[in-house]
C-alpha cells in the first residue's frame, strides 16, 4: 500500500485497489507521476509522489519512489492545538512486485521496504525503518471485479483513498475487500471496506502537530465527533497499546482513464472508528508512456 515510504482496482503495476496505474507495457521503464490529495475536518494533507523503475516481464518489477508532503491544518485543528502548515519529503521506498494471472484467481504480491529519510519533528516519519507485505486476488465477472487484500505491516499506510494525518510504527494487519464496476471503456467506479487490526506496542506520529506546537488540545474537544478523537489530533507523538491504531470503515470511488497517460480519481471515505469524512483525488500521469510515444516518432 501507500505509505508516508510513499505509499491502495489493479491497474498496471499498481497493487491495490484503486491504485493509480504506474505502467501497462509487460516490460521497459517505469516513470510515473502521482499527485493525491485528502481533506477532512481536520485539514489538507497532498502528497506528489514520483516513482522510478524497471518492469523485467509480465511478473516482476521493481521501482522506487520519494513522496513529498504538503499538510494543510484547518482552522479549528489549529485554534485547538495553536500547530502551523508543514511541507516535506516522506521516507523514500523500494517495492518488488509479483504479478501472476489465473483464470480462476488473480494474484498479485508486494514488499515494500522504506528508510526514513522523512522529518520526525513534523510527523512525516516514525525515525524507523518500515516493511509491508501487501497480497491482492481478484477475478473479472463481464464488468464487474471482487477482489480482496491482506497485507502485514510494521507501519500503516496511506492510500490513494486516505493520505492519513499520521504515521505508524507498530505490527499491523490490514485487510480490505471490495469490487470495482467498470461503467464505460473509461470510467469505472468501486466500493470497499477496510480494516486495520494491529498487535503489541504501537507509536503514532502526528502530522497535525508538530514536535515545537503549543500544548495538546484536550481530548474530547474533537468538532463534535463524540470523543472519537485519534491521539494523532492531540499529541506529537503517542506510545501506547494496539487501540491507538485500530480503525475499520468504507469506501466508495470513481476513476477515469481517458489515455494510457492520463488517470483521474475521486472518492470519499467514512472511518467508523474516528467518525471522520474524508473527500480525495488523484492524479496520475504515467511519464514512461510520453516518453515512449515520443521515440516512436524518431
Amino acid at each position: 500500500m501507500l505509505r508516508k515510504s510513499g505509499m491502495g482496482c489493479v491497474c498496471g503495476f499498481m497493487l491495490l485497489m484503486p491504485r493509480l496505474s504506474a505502467a501497462d507495457e509487460s516490460h521497459g521503464v517505469i516513470f510515473y507521476e502521482r499527485f493525491l490529495g485528502s481533506s477532512n475536518t481536520l485539514g489538507n494533507v497532498f502528497r506528489l509522489d514520483t516513482t522510478l523503475g524497471y518492469s523485467f516481464n509480465k511478473h516482476f518489477s521493481i521501482d522506487v519512489g520519494l513522496p513529498v508532503f504538503f499538510v494543510r491544518p484547518s482552522d479549528t485543528t489549529t485554534a485547538l492545538v495553536g500547530t502551523t502548515s508543514t511541507n516535506g519529503i516522506g521516507n523514500a521506498y523500494l517495492e518488488l512486485r509479483f504479478a501472476l494471472a489465473n483464470p480462476l484467481v488473480n494474484y498479485s504480491s508486494v514488499v515494500t521496504g522504506a528508510a526514513p529519510t522523512g522529518d520526525k519533528n513534523s510527523g512525516l516519519s516514525t525515525g524507523r525503518a518500515t516493511v509491508d507485505w501487501t497480497n491482492h486476488f481478484d477475478r473479472s465477472f463481464s464488468r464487474l471485479t471482487p477482489f480482496g487484500n491482506i497485507g502485514f505491516a510494521n507501519t500503516v499506510s496511506d492510500t490513494p483513498l486516505f493520505v492519513r494525518p499520521y504515521t505508524t510504527l507498530g505490527f499491523v494487519t490490514h485487510l480490505e475487500g471490495g469490487a470495482t464496476y467498470r461503467l464505460t471503456r473509461f470510467l469505472d467506479a468501486g466500493a470497499s471496506a477496510y480494516a486495520l487490526e494491529p498487535a503489541g506496542q504501537q507509536t503514532i506520529v502526528s502530522e497535525l502537530l508538530q514536535k515545537t506546537s503549543a500544548t495538546p488540545a484536550q481530548s474530547g474537544k474533537g468538532g463534535g465527533r463524540k470523543g472519537h478523537q485519534g491521539a494523532f489530533e492531540t499529541t506529537h507523538v503517542t506510545v501506547g497499546t494496539a487501540d491507538l491504531v485500530r480503525d475499520n470503515g468504507f469506501s466508495f470511488w470513481g476513476s477515469i482513464h481517458p489515455t494510457k497517460v492520463l488517470m483521474l480519481q475521486v472518492a470519499y471515505t467514512r472511518s467508523v472508528h474516528y467518525e471522520l469524512n474524508t473527500v480525495s483525488f488523484g492524479i496520475g500521469v504515467n511519464l514512461g508512456a510520453v516518453v515512449r510515444n515520443m521515440r516512436s516518432y524518431d
